[in-house]
């Protein structure tokens, strides 16, 4: 005979977290795979970890899952501030909420979430992200909540352990793939299990819902498969929901980083300049959760790229990147243009023209830097192709030009016209590491040595004759400030005045700036 089921996932995103949470507490391999006997032992381990954690003191590491659960159900019997201190007494009222319904109970409706029939209905004390049984708009017609069933009230308090929690949110995974689903909500359980027991200090610093969910997808095993991650918070003051998304071709990318050497070089570099130290603790934040979420896309637009890290990390002329970490990093923004977002443009032609035009400069840095203010945007990046094709052409460079087939991608107002944009720029730092062209800041360079002597005290400069004593305030200058009498203002930029003195060494000029604070008086 069949085992009847009592659990099914709907298309609800934190329905159906819960409902593969409950699954994994089972060990069953799909929520429909569910018994009554698997419901009945989720529902007597989840009573027991609520209780405990109600009950728990402050300073003891349950406390930490009390926070996770009032962020969730901030107005539940488990997180009511009125709620006993007596795990005996609050026992019953939490055993009630996954109580069966009761045959003949009344009136049965069909549950908000699977559509079974139910007796109970619930608001946003149990629910998280629903409103209150005083929202009579949104409610029901003539009921005081939403009916859910058995099956779904045990999944939706099961939500926190197939949820990555925080001690103030909670975010859920909602994919194309169930294998994915499974996997996050399993590796979720083993980290809720651990919690529970040490508490949020002993959790690894830095992870993020995003590094679970690419291991998940590494896990379900490649192809095309769509993923949203619904991070959000639910207290009584400013819940708040932020939806980000992954492209279909994800997994197929992370499929091809994950064999091949170049692009697992690249990916690790990647996390590394992520990587951040906090005094405070002393401790540092890994940065593969930050470089996980440059995957993510946020629904609001307000999320970093992942080509725009790597733009950054390769146009810093300050810091000396080896040309196989150039190449690594220039690869794997190559990759993921590719695989990710369709694009197989080839533009080492136009690479090859610039890459030329900055070699063959007086300035090679000068002249990346110019390039490197034109690399994003189209009119600019035109012009600058322009100058350097027009340049190398008096100058007989033997290079092969780019025609217009190669410029039309780059310098057109299109949709997504920028990750080629910085493709190319990624492509040329190759190219100048290639060559060996030299742009690295020289501390003894000719202009910094002028600066520095310009800089410098008037006696220090030769060819001057400097008096050894003079007053300012003894110039017969009236637009020379006395000390005592004209209080200086501070001007953004210097205005000189000269005037003329005499002395025993002779005639000389003086120039007295007016600077924020004072004056400064000069022999020229």
């Amino acid at each position: 005979m069949d085992q009847v089921s009592v659990l099914a996932a709907s298309g609800h995103p934190l329905q159906r977290a819960g409902a593969w949470a409950v699954a994994v507490l089972a060990g069953c391999p799909t929520p429909e795979a569910v018994g009554p006997d698997g419901l009945d032992a989720v529902v007597a381990g989840l009573v027991a970890d609520v209780v405990a954690a109600a009950t728990a003191s402050k300073d003891a590491s349950r406390y930490d899952w009390w926070k996770v659960l009032f962020a969730l159900y901030p107005n539940s019997k488990a997180t009511h501030s009125k709620r006993p201190s007596d795990a005996r007494v609050l026992r019953p009222a939490i055993e009630e909420m996954f109580a069966p319904d009761a045959p003949g109970a009344g009136a049965v409706w069909p549950c908000t979430f699977c559509g079974a029939a139910s007796a109970v209905v619930w608001s946003k004390a149990n629910l998280p992200l629903f409103d209150t049984a005083k929202a009579l708009n949104n409610l029901p017609p003539r009921l005081a909540g939403w009916p859910v069933c058995r099956g779904c009230r045990v999944a939706m308090w099961a939500l926190p352990y197939g949820a990555w929690v925080t001690a103030g949110s909670a975010s859920v995974l909602s994919c194309e793939s169930p294998d994915a689903e499974r996997e996050f909500a399993r590796r979720n359980v083993g980290r809720a299990r651990k919690l529970m027991q040490t508490g949020f200090n002993a959790l690894q610093a830095g992870a993020k819902p995003e590094q679970v969910v690419l291991a998940a997808l590494r896990d379900a095993g490649g192809g095309l498969c769509a993923s949203t991650l619904w991070s959000f918070k639910n207290d009584n003051q400013e819940p708040w929901l932020r939806v980000t998304r992954t492209r279909r071709a994800v997994p197929v990318f992370l499929e091809r980083v994950d064999g091949n050497a170049p692009l697992r070089r690249g990916w690790r570099l990647l996390c590394r300049s992520l990587d951040r130290y906090n005094p405070d603790t002393g401790r540092i934040t890994g940065g593969r959760g930050a470089a996980a979420r440059l995957v993510f896309e946020a629904e609001d637009g307000r999320s970093r790229p992942l080509l725009g890290q790597v733009h950054r990390l390769l146009s810093d002329t300050d810091a000396a990147l080896p040309p196989g970490d150039r190449r690594a990093l220039g690869a794997l923004a190559t990759a993921y243009a590719k695989e990710v977002f369709g694009m197989d443009v080839d533009v080492e032609p136009v690479a090859r023209v610039l890459a030329e035009w900055i070699a063959r400069g007086t300035s090679p840095r000068g002249r990346l830097a110019e390039y490197r203010s034109a690399a994003l945007n189209d009119y600019r990046l035109g012009m600058l192709l322009v100058q350097a094709h027009f340049r190398l052409q008096l100058d007989g460079a033997q290079v092969q030009a780019a025609g217009p087939e190669a410029w039309k991608p780059l310098i057109g107002r299109r949709s997504r016209a920028w990750e080629l944009r910085m493709l190319l720029f990624a492509r040329v730092c190759e190219l100048l590491q290639e060559r060996g062209v030299a742009v690295g800041a020289d501390p003894a360079s000719k202009d910094e040595a002028e600066d520095e002597v310009e800089d410098g005290p008037v006696s220090a400069r030769p060819g001057l004759s400097v008096p050894a004593r003079l007053d300012p305030a003894a110039l017969p200058c009236p637009a020379l400030p006395r000390p005592g009498r004209v209080r200086p203002r501070p001007v953004r930029r210097s205005v000189a005045r000269t005037a003329s003195c005499s002395d025993p060494g002779g005639p000389v000029r003086v120039s007295v700036h007016r600077v924020a604070g004072g004056c400064v008086t000069d022999c020229l």
